[in-house]
């Protein structure tokens, strides 16, 4: 007889077993007995034992892949808070309301990144745990992660800011990541550096194909970006000095005076300063392209107008035009080279740009004279009419759309800059220096060289052409030297301090007739108004990119507005002179360019009395001094 055993089963194991008991010849204790025996089989404990082995060695697996991602996660973690602790430097109570506004800003877009991901089904922490657990040096090379320019699509949001778009790339097998755990077992917190940034690098690792489509980009760049905004800025310092080459035809044929002239000089810097913030604001909301090439066409409308005046009035609503017409090509140009290149290249773009832009004031002198002789200088201002008309063409046409970093309706606004007291620490010294610059260059040098030092035409011009050209070196010489001292921790800020020390002595040299070449000190003067190439740059140092246009209009109308404030007082001192033979005295320009300096030398002194030397924002440096 069969001992008796009792069982206990759950209602799904007895339902399942009413089932098997209703097939013919089938019972219950029959179901059972079966089961019973087979469980007890003696090849069944090592079956078993195999299975359990297996699951645990899974499980085994799995602890180990979440160890190492959560050390590669804490390592991260640790070495963001080294960098913001130790590394970041602390900012400024004036400081602190724009970087908490921009910070908001960024968080927002960081929700919508981290929500798009999630909908995507991809994980970027995912991605980078792959990278570090791959071993395979060849699939390093050739099958990099989700990287741009690879598998990966960039494309732009409505505000502007890069969003990405990953392809299909072949996962690592579970081998490979196993493999990884195991040969690595005993890798400590301080190797995962090297650990994390070895496969992350290793993707990027220049090669000859690459090295030969960064090249092909980076000079259809050029060519598409930075060339065309050159070209603006070309016409715009065409523009500015022009009045110079011909003031002696314009004051013979309108009998103008030293006021009249001085004002139809300086009414291009009146209208080109009322325009700056706006244009500022226009450039950050739709872009550099869209705005440069409209605003041209009214530098093309000023040139025609003045082309055909026959008064005085209508010279000035021509010029004034086309200072408004001219207005943007600099904050343009300086926003398109923040958003189209690296940020380690820019101080260099940026003097490039300045530097052939210059090249406009070389033209406005023996070039513009030989044109002068053939067309005469309202055919001149026809053929200028018809160039701008096709830079704006160019600029249209050639730019690419949509690459503007500020979307519309942002909180970010010129209360920001105009708040900020490094602001007001740079813009006197800036505003007095450049703005005389340019203004003695625009008009009273020529006068200089005319009534001062009695030069023939041909040797005035000459004298001109040698301040141009010394325009343009100096643009390029002091954008090269800011990249170059920042490597040795020089900022730009004590740059601008130490430059305008020379431009001080040259014009002093001037005013006292030190018995030099009368080029020499003017040279220097001309190079000075090159200094925005240091000012700029301490600009990109003080504020974001996103306020790149902003900032640099809110700089310019200073700029501006001083060169107008220059010219004119310049003018309106000199007048209270009687001219002799048609020249004015020598007294009469010391006195105005005399009390201009001594207007410079308190900007000079407001500047230095504390600087920091950190480079702010652009370099890193988290040191604060004085000059």
């Amino acid at each position: 007889m069969k001992p008796w055993i009792g069982v206990y089963l759950s209602e799904p194991v007895a339902a399942r077993l009413e089932v098997a008991a209703q097939r013919p010849g089938a019972t219950k204790s029959a179901v059972i007995e079966a089961a019973l025996a087979h469980f007890f089989k003696p090849d069944h404990d090592a079956i078993e034992e195999t299975s359990v082995d297996r699951r645990l060695n899974a499980i085994n697996w799995n602890l180990e892949r979440l160890h190492q991602e959560l050390r590669i996660v804490s390592e991260a973690v640790a070495l963001q808070a080294r960098f913001l602790l130790a590394v970041t430097p602390p900012l400024a109570a004036a400081d602190q309301p724009a970087a908490c506004t921009l910070g908001l800003a960024r968080f927002d877009e960081f929700a919508a990144q981290v929500t798009r991901r999630v909908d995507l089904g991809t994980s970027l922490i995912k991605e980078t745990i792959e990278r570090v657990n791959s071993t395979d040096p060849a699939h390093l090379a050739t099958q990099p992660v989700r990287q741009e320019g690879s598998t990966r699509s960039t494309h732009r949001e409505p505000n502007g800011v890069a969003a990405t778009v990953a392809g299909n790339k072949p996962q690592s097998p579970p081998v490979a990541r196993g493999a990884a755990f195991e040969r690595e077992p005993d890798a400590t917190a301080e190797q995962m550096p090297g650990a994390i940034l070895r496969p992350l690098l290793a993707p990027w690792r220049a090669r000859g194909p690459q090295r030969s489509r960064a090249f092909s980009t980076d000079w259809l760049l050029v060519l598409r970006v930075f060339l065309p905004f050159v070209a603006a800025y070309y016409l715009s310092f065409l523009f500015r000095t022009i009045n110079a080459t011909i003031a002696a035809p314009l004051t013979n044929e309108f009998g103008l005076g030293a006021d009249d002239l001085g004002l139809l000089t300086s009414i291009y810097f009146l209208t080109f300063a009322a325009a700056q913030i706006p244009i500022g604001v226009l450039v950050d909301r739709y872009g550099p392209g869209k705005i440069q090439s409209v605003v041209l066409m009214a530098a093309a409308a000023g040139a025609a107008l003045f082309a055909v005046a026959d008064n005085f009035w209508l010279l000035l609503l021509g010029r004034a035009l086309i200072g408004l017409g001219a207005s943007a090509a600099l904050t343009a140009g300086l926003k398109a080279v923040v958003l189209w290149f690296p940020a380690e290249q820019v101080p260099l773009l940026n003097g490039l740009m300045i530097m052939l832009g210059s090249f406009g004031a070389v033209t406005a002198t023996l070039p513009a004279e030989y044109l002068l002789a053939s067309i005469g200088w309202r055919g001149l201002f026809e053929l200028l009419a018809i160039v701008s008309v096709g830079c704006a063409l160019a600029i249209f046409v050639l730019v690419p759309k949509g690459r503007w970093s500020l979307a519309k309706g942002t909180s970010l606004g010129l209360r920001i800059i105009y708040t900020d007291p490094r602001f007001w620490r740079l813009a006197p010294l800036s505003a007095t220096c450049i703005g005389t610059a340019w203004a003695l260059q625009g008009l009273w040098a020529a006068q200089w060289f005319s009534d001062v030092e009695g030069l023939d035409r041909s040797e005035l011009l000459r004298n001109l052409f040698v301040m141009a050209i010394a325009s343009s070196a100096g643009a390029l010489v002091l954008g090269v030297a800011a990249q170059k001292l920042r490597r040795y921790g020089i900022g730009p800020r004590p740059l601008l301090g130490l430059v305008a020390v020379p431009f001080f002595v040259a014009q002093l040299a001037v005013i006292l007739r030190v018995p030099l070449p009368s080029s020499v000190p003017w040279m220097i003067v001309a190079a000075g108004g090159a200094a925005t190439v240091l000012s700029y740059a301490i600009l990109a140092d003080f504020f974001p990119k996103e306020l790149a246009g902003r900032a640099t209009a809110a700089l310019n109308v200073f700029h501006i507005g001083c060169a107008f404030l220059v010219q004119y007082l310049v003018g309106f001192v000199i007048q209270y002179w009687t001219p002799q033979q048609g020249h004015y005295p020598e007294v009469a320009y010391q006195t105005a360019f005399a009390i201009n300096l001594a207007v410079q030398l308190g900007a000079w002194f407001w500047f230095i009395i504390r600087v920091p030397l950190s480079a702010g924002r652009g370099s890193g440096a988290g040191s604060k001094g004085s000059l």
